[in-house]
């Protein structure tokens, strides 16, 4: 239950644990836009809590109609920093039958960092994983087998664009208003960066998933299936970045591979991957599909068995 976007995964099981990966039978995802009207206050609005709950109900009949035994839900930014979250969550229960449990930010990096790390080989370096979420931003360094860094920021997506968005499109003093503002909310990540210097940026969330679908649409690539993972050049993201800067909501929403969802969110979260790219000198994107779910999937299916 992300502050966007709610994700529903289900997988069955191989019968003996040897016998391979998890088949995938459902994967889907919907816009609910959580933080939406009440996040930079503290609050879930009505619109997007009566959301949230007729989203579940929907994901509950899909649990049932695929009869799952075991049901793993979350809950991340807008819910843990809402006034009325724990009461969301008890509606949620009552309703559906569902225990939402609330992770803390650092718990949100380490399952993003899992899910990443099943889409793309890392190797021995360290690299600089970012996930943008609506409420919230996870930045993790990390190689293949160490977690050396790891950090959430309550600067997402939604709380940059109510801080932010003053203009369609938006003004350059707006951008650099917010790069001003990042320069001050990220330090401790630009610190853990120039300690650690990691290689490249890996990206994961909507954004990511919106860029890589732009470039592909320029390139005349079938954007419809995306792969676990996909490099983004520098060239290919400065020409998404300028584009997004000069159109309006309704130009953006004309190009290939924009959804409605992301449509003024995407503007905001690219003046953040702007400055990520420039203060910490990384060369090359690689957008991840996997993430949260996929990590905490993996969790489960490698946790020691009873």
């Amino acid at each position: 239950m992300g502050t966007n976007t709610f994700h529903l995964l289900i997988v069955e099981l191989p019968q003996h644990p040897a016998a391979g990966e998890p088949t995938v039978l459902l994967r889907t995802k919907v816009g609910v836009k959580l933080g939406e009207g009440g996040i930079s206050q503290g609050e879930i609005a009505p619109a997007a809590y009566q959301r949230a709950l007729h989203t579940l109900q929907a994901f509950q009949e899909e649990i049932e109609l695929h009869q799952v035994t075991d049901v793993r839900a979350t809950a991340t930014s807008a819910v843990r920093v809402a006034r009325n979250g724990t009461e969301l969550v008890k509606d949620i229960f009552e309703q559906t039958g569902i225990r939402v449990e609330v992770i803390p930010g650092a718990r949100e990096a380490e399952l993003i960092c899992q899910g990443i790390r099943q889409a793309v080989r890392l190797g021995a370096e360290p690299h600089l994983m970012m996930d943008i979420g609506g409420g919230s931003v996870e930045f993790i360094i990390a190689n293949a087998d160490t977690i050396f860094w790891k950090h959430s920021f309550e600067i997402g997506a939604q709380r940059l664009l109510d801080q932010f968005f003053r203009h369609d499109p938006m003004q350059p003093a707006d951008v650099q208003a917010e790069q001003q503002f990042l320069g001050g909310a990220l330090a401790p990540m630009l610190a853990a960066a120039e300690h650690f210097r990691p290689v490249s940026l890996i990206g994961a969330s909507g954004t990511f998933d919106t860029l890589g679908d732009m470039q592909a649409a320029r390139s005349g690539e079938d954007f419809s299936h995306q792969p676990p993972a996909r490099a983004i050049s520098l060239d290919s993201f400065y020409h998404s970045y300028d584009q997004l800067l000069s159109l309006t909501h309704a130009e953006r929403l004309q190009l290939p591979g924009m959804t409605p969802l992301r449509a003024d969110m995407i503007v905001v979260a690219c003046v953040l991957i702007d400055f990520v790219l420039k203060n910490c000198r990384l060369p090359h994107i690689t957008a991840s599909a996997y993430a949260l779910k996929e990590g905490l999937l993996y969790e489960m299916l490698h946790a020691p068995r009873a």
